[in-house]
């Protein structure tokens, strides 16, 4: 059996993660795997969430299966947060699922269903792991243009004509906020214009929303969202609870769908339910259970709330230092993108020779296509970082 396989290639970031941890030089500095980091570098748990925890310990009676479709009280809280009241609530229907991951895996599993080896047009670049998957759920990823790695900007002229080129057999795979691995953001206006070309070509749309409050606030993050859902008949959503609750290792996320009308999301709901059965079974509910106590208890959620825009908000000062430093090492604005950009990582636009270099002589990680995480900067020390990317440019 086992002489047909070959070694499977590492996963990149947590190969990364690795080196990064048996360099036993005291400066260096992690700027790789996509997590929320405090200025002591260390990823904490929320006071909401420890809060909700003790909670759970008191009052819970029972491990028992909660059911295929996960913990509803989740699912409808996060739907909530979502939407708000900006579409039919009959129209939604949502399962839980292990994360962000494991929710866009359910659609595309759906989605493969529905339309057998469909085309999903992916951003040019995107989150590494959206092809890999895609690819496995025996779909056919494409790139549509997105990033301008001289302008540090979204190519939306470029991207909007490749939106208006596709049909109702393609799915268009969008980043809700916070894009990664660029930073580079639509703007409402630009969200107004793509909603309006999903709607006129029928192309369907599928929004990963990972990074919800940590790019311009709750209600600004979700505008993209609301946009789509109320322009267009169709959508799924895959949410992750990760990084907006701290919630990396409870892998607790939330696969939406928004149908034409309730018939129609009742038989989608099915299906989905269908597909979690035939794969995990059952999502784990300990970090489900965490956020549906938090969004229904007015006390915990204003405490979730408050930690969360302090993240956002320090993630904003570290961008503005870096921004500042790198412009003081320079002499140029070369690097002013990464002020105004948003969410937790930001593209440098070094080569991977130079992020190789970076590593070996600074004992500065990052990954290969220079994506930094904004979080893992160092909060009192930027100079030294910037003069770093400043000496491998030149």
């Amino acid at each position: 059996m086992f002489e047909t396989l070959q070694k499977a290639p590492l996963d990149k970031i947590f190969a990364l993660l690795g080196q990064y941890r048996a360099d036993e030089r005291p400066n260096k500095i992690d700027l790789g795997i996509g997590v929320y980091k405090d200025a002591s570098g260390n990823t904490p748990i929320m006071s909401a969430v420890i809060n909700a925890e003790k909670r759970i310990l008191a009052d819970q009676t029972t491990k028992s299966y909660v059911g295929v479709s996960g913990n509803r009280g989740f699912c409808d809280s996060i739907t909530d947060l979502i939407f708000a009241d900006t579409i039919d609530k009959s129209r939604i229907t949502s399962v839980q699922a292990p994360g962000g991951t494991g929710s866009l895996w359910v659609i595309m599993q759906l989605i493969n269903r529905a339309n057998p080896g469909a085309t999903v047009w992916v951003s040019d670049p995107s989150w590494p792991n959206h092809k890999p998957m895609l690819e496995l759920a025996g779909l056919n990823p494409q790139f549509y243009p997105y990033f301008d790695q001289n302008t540090r900007s979204v190519k939306f002229d470029q991207m909007l004509a490749a939106l208006d080129s596709m049909g109702p057999k393609d799915t268009v795979l969008l980043h809700a906020c916070c894009h990664n691995p660029s930073g580079a953001n639509l703007s409402n206006e630009q969200w107004d214009l793509v909603a309006q070309s999903l709607a006129r070509t029928g192309a369907f749309p599928l929004l990963d929303l990972a990074y919800l409050g940590l790019g311009e606030g709750l209600e600004a993050d979700a505008y993209g969202v609301r946009k789509i859902a109320q322009t267009c008949p169709e959508m799924m959503l895959g949410f992750s609870a990760s990084k907006n609750f701290g919630l990396y290792r409870e892998r607790a996320g939330v696969a939406i769908a928004i149908a034409d009308k309730k018939p129609t999301a009742d038989i989608v709901f099915s299906q989905m339910a269908n597909v979690i059965r035939g794969s995990f079974s059952q999502s784990p509910d300990h970090g489900a259970e965490i956020v549906r106590i938090i969004m229904n208890d007015p006390t915990l959620r204003n405490e979730w709330e408050t930690e969360l825009e302090e993240m956002r908000l320090r993630v904003l000062t570290l961008r503005t230092n870096l921004a500042n430093s790198l412009r003081k090492q320079s002499n140029s604005d070369e690097f002013d993108f990464i002020e105004t950009h948003r969410g937790m990582f930001s593209l440098l636009g070094l080569s991977a020779e130079q992020v190789q270099r970076i590593k070996e002589e600074k004992a500065i990680y990052m990954i290969d296509d220079s994506r930094i995480n904004i979080a893992g900067i160092p909060e009192h020390d930027t100079d030294q970082l910037a003069a770093a990317i400043v000496e491998v440019l030149r």
